[in-house]
């Protein structure tokens, strides 16, 4: 990986990120990308030899902004992240299957798991970029494609929130079974991430474990632009 990107994955303290996943259901990775390198992400934005797809937010009532999915092959240091994170990532998923009382299913790299995806014809790129505008935002919703999904994704801001805009923060809404709906508010800085839950995360009860179904979804923009890059695992029908 360019830049010292490798590095600083390796470096990750994986055990306390996975510890964080179990407790809370997402956890935040500290700023991974340096400054050139969300550069170089946002200037992929008007090439659009790159990409598959543009997508009106506000055309599907999707919320008032703009992203575009990366058509395959991926730029490199998009291919990379989500070959780095998919692992480490599968490994909790399983453990998650297992609390709740299933086989584990992910395989450990993401080339067998895409073939997983493939073969139910899910063969669209999934990994986007997102740009709001001041008065932007996003819907509370998931991200799922298809019969095969993986459990987790993960979101880097690549510009720095009171800088760059303001507002922008990442939602995140549980909706615990005969419960009322427990929300998460996120500020990420400029290169960070966050690991988040696609659609369920277990959760300890009285008689096991059971599942609390998740949505996320952005704060509106104040003032400014915010652009994001989202790394989605499976890929779409």
């Amino acid at each position: 990986m360019p830049n010292g990107l490798a590095q600083r994955m390796a470096a990750l303290d994986w055990t306390s990120l996975q510890h964080t996943l179990h407790e809370q259901g997402y956890a935040l990775i500290p700023t991974l990308l340096d400054a050139d390198q969300c550069s170089e992400i946002i200037q992929t934005y008007e090439e659009e030899s790159l990409f598959r797809n543009t997508v009106d937010m506000a055309r599907y009532r999707f919320g008032i902004g703009e992203y575009k999915y990366y058509q395959a092959p991926l730029p490199d240091l998009l291919q990379q992240l989500r070959e780095g994170f998919y692992p480490e990532l599968a490994e909790t998923a399983n453990h998650w299957l297992e609390q709740l009382g299933r086989d584990a299913v992910y395989p450990a790299s993401l080339s067998q798991f895409l073939d997983q995806c493939h073969q139910q014809g899910q063969l669209r790129s999934t990994p986007l970029i997102l740009k709001y505008e001041t008065g932007g935002y996003n819907c509370l919703h998931q991200d799922l494609y298809g019969e095969v999904f993986f459990p987790f994704q993960v979101v880097f801001v690549l510009n720095q929130k009171d800088r760059d805009y303001t507002g922008g923060e990442f939602l995140l809404m549980e909706q615990r079974p005969r419960a009322q709906s427990r929300g998460h508010v996120v500020t990420i800085d400029q290169g960070a991430g966050l690991i988040f839950p696609t659609n369920y995360r277990p959760v300890p009860g009285a008689r096991g474990y059971y599942k609390t179904m998740l949505r996320h979804g952005v704060s509106t923009i104040t003032s400014g632009r915010r652009y994001s890059l989202g790394i989605i695992f499976h890929d779409a029908q």
